[in-house]
């Protein structure tokens, strides 16, 4: 019984521990991107050779939350900012 009873502490004490972390969407996420990228100095068509994408492709990493473009979102956050990002929930965390 005492096993059980402070096993489920331990569980409440890491629930709490992740929900003090903050959780970001994808139109969030976008526009981390973008201030990061903005932040780092570079220009969309910079970034866009870099990471060997198309000028547009940059354009719709930042401005359409909509596309399914995270995996680029999550390489300029953590190329261009102290944070890795780990998902699906998108944590950011100090590295």
């Amino acid at each position: 019984m005492a096993r059980k009873k402070y096993g489920n502490l331990a569980n409440l004490w890491q629930i709490r521990r992740v929900a003090k972390q903050q959780m970001y969407s994808e139109p969030e996420l976008a526009a981390l991107a973008k201030k990061f990228r903005e932040k780092s100095g570079k220009s969309k068509a910079q970034l866009a050779r870099e990471l060997k994408i198309t000028r547009p492709t940059m354009q719709d990493v930042e401005e359409h939350p909509e596309r399914n473009l995270t995996k680029l979102r999550r390489r300029i956050i953590e190329m261009h900012s102290p944070y890795s990002v780990t998902g699906p929930l998108y944590l950011l965390k100090r590295k």
